[in-house]
């Protein structure tokens, strides 16, 4: 399928977005761009700038050493940070062992590029007027997706502001919200948004990045599950399985490549293009630019200079984001062959392969004999010889929700509510598909099959905070120090630039 690239709008007023910038940058005049007074008149601009949502969001996944990925994903139990050694990507490093400090950049930058797609959202839900059914779509594609970027803020930092509105002038104080005040406004937009979404099945094939129905009802069910409003949870994920739209894709190891990108499991996926043709003199190296090619996937492949590929059809990267034995270990003790050989190689496996290793035992930094295949760095996902750098033209997209997170997101909620018998259906679809035997269900049975299912993805850590885990399983890698819990390790610190910059904002405890 051909992926659309978001046109990134650039408009007055999008300057003055965060709390984090400067007053003498916000001082100068932008020349050559329109007011958003003057913009906005007519339906193709408006979807415009709903697309710029979008894009917005792509740039919090996708910027270079900053993605909100690897801030969700190291901390985990699942991965190590990895690099040439331990003073390779010193952020990376903070987030693997909980070192990390209000300075770090890609915690910085995720809450950033958050309020970016929300200011973006806000502009379109005050702009337009619903008057028609287009209109109508508009406003509540941009509520939901407002809706998704303060869920994630949510999870992430507890209480933040709240803006519904663009800002004015040049002061951006505002005092945070609670978390119940923001997932009363997630609730909200999310109770707005749903009766004037399509369906999944009612966009045309090239407008299913597009947020549907089926999303944000799953936007709202996990919100409630992490809100321990159990059944409400359950009836939200109801309105999804009943719909009828969406189901569990027959191959497991075709799941994350693009064939199957915007497929039957795929609820809400944010896009890249490997047709780009980036190479090292045009690529978009940082800064507040759209980020069409994911360039994540070649910083957590294989270190180069060490990784011979054979026939695994992994090619070369920069050595990020390598599994750990306990993710391994955990796949060989459920037998589940299925979801490992579709997401994780070993170093004998890659030799039978015809390919090497060539770092000594212990040599390579935050490395247990293991590489990643999901999400990993395939030849297949990037550019064809000729079009571009391979390496700088991955094109996986990133899947934020997908059906099989919704059925086990389903059995948590309904198993927590009493509804065992539907609870235990949910789990066994999802082992079913990957050829395991059934298994009595209990939140440890639905924490193991969340933990192999969507190992890589980056939910481990969220999953193991809300479920009060994170103390035990992650002790031995900082979360707790000296056998202490630290409970400031529940949420990350809000960057620092933010508290300079807004004098009402109070930093999270502990920070």
């Amino acid at each position: 399928m051909k992926k659309l690239n978001y046109k990134l709008l650039v408009i007055a007023g999008m300057a003055l977005m965060l709390t984090a910038c400067e007053k003498d940058f916000l001082d100068k005049p932008i020349y050559g761009v329109l007011a958003a007074d003057d913009y906005y008149k007519n339906d193709t601009e408006l979807e415009e700038g709903v697309f710029a949502i979008y894009d917005a969001i792509q740039w919090t996944y996708a910027t270079d050493w900053n993605s909100m990925f690897v801030v969700k994903s190291f901390p985990s139990d699942e991965t190590h940070a990895g690099g040439g050694d331990q003073a390779d990507q010193p952020p990376y490093q903070q987030l693997d062992d909980f070192s990390y400090t209000s300075e770090n950049k890609p915690i910085e930058h995720t809450f950033q590029g958050l309020y970016f797609a929300i200011m973006r959202a806000n502009v379109i839900i005050n702009t337009a007027v619903g008057d028609t059914p287009a209109r109508a779509h508009m406003i509540a594609e941009a509520k939901a997706l407002r809706a998704y970027c303060y869920f994630e803020l949510v999870s992430m930092f507890g209480g933040v502001p709240i803006r519904l509105t663009q800002t004015k002038g040049t002061d951006f104080a505002m005092a945070k919200s609670t978390p119940e005040q923001v997932y009363a406004q997630i609730h909200k937009d999310l109770d707005e948004a749903i009766p004037n979404l399509p369906k999944k099945s009612e966009y045309a094939p090239a407008m299913r990045f597009r947020m549907a129905q089926g999303a944000a009802w799953a936007l709202k069910g996990k919100a409630f599950l992490f809100q321990k409003k159990y059944a409400e949870s359950a009836k939200a994920f109801d309105e999804i399985i009943k719909s009828g739209q969406y189901s569990l894709a027959p191959d497991y190891s075709k799941l994350f490549l693009k064939e199957q990108e915007y497929g039957v499991e795929s609820l809400f996926e944010i896009g890249y293009s490997e047709t780009t043709k980036n190479d090292w003199g045009n690529f978009q190296w940082g800064g507040n630019r759209a980020m069409e090619n994911q360039i994540n996937w070649q910083l957590m492949g294989p270190r180069d200079t060490k990784f011979e590929g054979g026939t695994s059809g992994l090619s070369k990267g920069w050595g990020f984001n390598y599994p750990t034995a306990k993710i391994a270990q955990a796949y060989e003790a459920e037998g589940d062959v299925v979801r490992e050989n579709a997401s994780i190689l070993s170093v004998a496996q890659l030799k039978a392969k015809g390919g090497d290793w060539l770092a000594a035992p212990g040599e390579q930094w935050g490395m247990d004999g293991y590489f990643r295949l999901k999400y990993g760095t395939l030849v297949s996902e990037t550019s064809a010889p000729g079009a571009g750098t391979p390496e700088l033209n991955y094109g996986t997209n990133i899947r934020i929700i997908r059906y099989a997170d919704v059925l086990l997101m389903a059995a948590e909620a309904n198993f927590l509510s009493n509804n065992v018998g539907v609870a235990q259906g949910y789990l066994d679809q999802v082992r079913n598909r990957v050829n395991l035997p059934a298994k009595v269900i209990t939140m440890d049975a639905i924490k193991t099959e969340r933990k192999l299912e969507l190992a890589f993805e980056g939910f481990r850590f969220l999953d193991l905070i809300r479920w009060g885990d994170a103390a035990a399983v992650l002790k031995n890698q900082g979360f707790s120090k000296n056998g202490n819990f630290l409970e400031k390790h529940n949420l990350f610190p809000i960057p620092y630039s933010e508290v300079k910059n807004n004098k009402l904002m109070v930093q999270n405890p502990g920070w």
